[in-house]
């Protein structure tokens, strides 16, 4: 089930609600970096330590890295650092 859209969406969600060819380009863009192996195993460290805090499947905040440490914080703060950066 998809996240329900925000009420005060970032420039970035902004721009993709409104031009439907680059939101199709971004998502396969997106489906193929995340396949990768390094992406598989990074975001395998994050769930397992949700599972150790408790938290995985509940909702709530991300467990990002930051500072070289895991750290709790919201997912909108955390998926939009770097954002200009990543690309």
């Amino acid at each position: 089930m998809a996240r329900a859209l925000v009420k005060n969406p970032g420039r970035t969600a902004k721009f993709y609600r409104s031009n439907l060819k680059s939101r199709q380009k971004h998502r396969n863009d997106e489906l193929a970096r995340g396949k990768s192996p390094a992406k598989r195993k990074y975001r395998s460290l994050l769930i397992k330590e949700r599972r150790k805090r408790g938290i995985d499947g509940k909702g709530g905040k991300d467990v990002s890295h930051k500072g070289g440490k895991l750290t709790l914080e919201s997912m909108k703060q955390n998926r939009a650092r770097g954002g200009k950066l990543k690309q």
